[in-house]
């Protein structure tokens, strides 16, 4: 059985500079590919500088053992944050070099085909919204979150702008594509400007003028997910999910703050409207709390931030549990989007796979050689072994992309 001989990782600056690719080398030639999202400096150091020790030299096939080990050690310093992270990057790379080994798509070696086919929706950021900084036309020009619900700018998949300025249009354009929903921010603005203490009720209003453009112009043709990127205190929040109530949104997320699951509790029985929370909870046992306190209606994972494969696999059965269903979350690179995609098809408690079309149609290209298959709305499954595809070889040449490298 293959064992590890190197693992490298690569920033690719000039594309997404949050985004960290990760490649494990074995003796019989597999690579493994895997990614994960911000503070990528230190999540180079975590496994260049620590996950290596355990790696190298190991059988990569090994994937439980490897995933417990390295966990119960990060999990001792406190809530891992940037461990977790790590930790999912190598962790798909793991199952990609099994999927390898096998001959066989991840998603058969979860259990086979639940669905034949994923829906997604489209979360409406443009080519930059998470992306090149400055470089970019509505790439964010301010410290915090990658993204921090911009607004963009006009031009070609500027759905963030669009979903402000002519949301109608884009709400059309996406029934047309057979896209089912659409998640936008149009609150962020009011935050950025005078703090998430108070939004008046002239905020609300513009806030709900293109919401209101998107049911005058297609109907409930199309799923709206209100997204708040946790800015919002318990009051803002209740006074916003009063007024959102008229639009009937498919769901709420991330409206509050994500570390008081009490007062996300709260909120989700005081509003009365259904709570997607959330991928800032990393692995099962933070999603046990979510649960056990009844603070979601959907239970959002992000493979490459919540302990990879595993774990996701983990948290969709745990959810099933509860009788809730679960949506993959991916605002970032296409490895987290096939991974998402990947679990997805095998279990039939995944409701959506986020994608954001801006990114898929303007970088992946830059990433990937392989990219996803979208037909009608819905994700086609990898039919290749692995994940499906594979991080371009250029992307980890010496002296490019902060490219590190570690060997037995």
């Amino acid at each position: 059985m293959p064992k590890i001989t190197a693992i490298e990782t690569a920033i690719p600056s000039g594309i997404m500079p949050n985004l960290i690719l990760v490649r494990v080398h074995t003796d019989d030639g597999l690579i493994g590919c895997g990614e994960t999202y911000y503070t990528p400096h230190a999540i180079e150091a975590l496994i260049h500088d620590w996950m290596a020790e355990r790696l190298l030299g190991a059988e990569a096939t090994d994937i439980e053992s490897h995933w417990r080990f390295l966990y119960e050690r990060c999990s001792a310093f406190g809530a891992p944050g940037a461990e977790m992270r790590a930790l999912s990057a190598i962790d798909v790379a793991l199952w990609d070099i099994l999927g390898q080994v096998c001959g066989q798509p991840i998603w058969k070696l979860l259990g086979g085909a639940a669905q034949e086919r994923v829906r997604i929706y489209n979360t409406c950021g443009g080519p930059g919204y998470g992306a090149v900084k400055g470089s970019v036309a509505g790439a964010p020009k301010h410290p915090g979150w990658p993204g921090y619900g911009d607004e963009g700018s006009p031009g070609p998949l500027q759905d963030n702008w669009s979903s402000i300025h002519a949301a109608g249009d884009l709400a059309e354009e996406l029934i047309s594509e057979g896209i089912v929903g659409m998640k936008v921010w149009p609150f962020d603005r009011y935050v950025h400007r005078s703090g998430a203490l108070y939004l008046s009720p002239a905020d609300i209003e513009e806030g709900m003028k293109p919401l209101r453009e998107i049911r005058k112009r297609v109907g409930n043709r199309i799923e709206i997910m209100i997204e708040g990127h946790a800015f919002f205190q318990l009051p803002t929040a209740l006074r916003l999910a009063d007024a959102l109530k008229e639009i009937q949104p498919l769901w709420l997320e991330d409206v509050l703050p994500v570390d008081n699951v009490s007062t996300m509790a709260d909120f989700r029985r005081q509003s009365g409207m259904p709570i997607a929370a959330s991928e800032m909870r990393l692995g099962r046992n933070a999603y046990l709390e979510l649960l056990n306190a009844q603070a979601a209606d959907y239970v959002m994972v992000d493979p490459t931030w919540a302990g990879g494969i595993s774990e996701t696999r983990r948290i969709i059965d745990l959810a099933q549990a509860f009788h809730l269903p679960a949506t993959m979350h991916d605002c970032t690179g296409p490895l987290t989007l096939l991974s998402g995609l990947h679990c997805a098809a095998a279990s039939t408690n995944v409701v959506f796979q986020e994608t954001v079309r801006a990114h898929i149609r303007t970088f992946y290209d830059r990433l990937i050689d392989r990219q996803p298959e979208i037909e009608n709305g819905r994700l086609l499954l990898p039919t290749d072994p692995g994940l499906g595809t594979t991080l371009l070889p250029e992307l980890f040449e010496v002296g490019k992309n902060q490219y590190r490298r570690s060997d037995v």
